[in-house]
């Protein structure tokens, strides 16, 4: 190998190497701004034809997750309506906050997507969410509830 050769090769090593060096702050810093998703399972209502009907064709809510930033508590996810009844498929949502219980409820004839709902502080007594998914009725046909955080 000639010295031209060796000093080609050696620039591009330390090339190569300057630039992973750059490289790993930004990736480490990309990293630390998103926060870690804690994901959780389906919540199916109760309801039951008793014609064979599966959990594929009942309303449920799914997709979801939560996430704390910022010093807040964020969740997100979607209620389905899939059996397409004309009835609407309810979600109901129960947190403890600020010392006091609240409930709230949505509805849906086919989709509903929840983002960033809550933004629940820490600091000031979050401590429970749980859901629960109807259909038909506000109560009516209702699975059990789902505790999420």
């Amino acid at each position: 190998m000639s010295k031209i050769q060796r000093v080609l090769a050696g620039s591009l090593v330390a090339g190569a190497l300057a630039a992973g060096v750059l490289a790993a702050p930004a990736a480490q810093a990309s990293a630390a701004a998103s926060p870690v998703r804690h994901f959780f399972g389906n919540t199916y209502s109760g309801y039951n034809s008793g014609h064979g009907e599966d959990r594929a064709h009942r309303s449920y809510f799914g997709n979801g997750y939560w996430y704390f930033s910022g010093g807040r508590y964020w969740f997100h996810g979607d209620l389905f309506d899939r059996d397409h009844d004309h009835e609407y498929s309810y979600v109901w949502f129960h947190y403890r906050y600020k010392g006091h219980n609240f409930f709230q409820s949505y509805r849906t004839f086919g989709h509903r997507h929840f983002e960033k709902f809550g933004g629940f502080y820490r600091s000031k007594g979050f401590k429970d969410f749980d859901i629960r998914v109807c259909e038909g009725g506000p109560t009516q046909d209702c699975g059990s509830w789902h505790d999420v955080f």
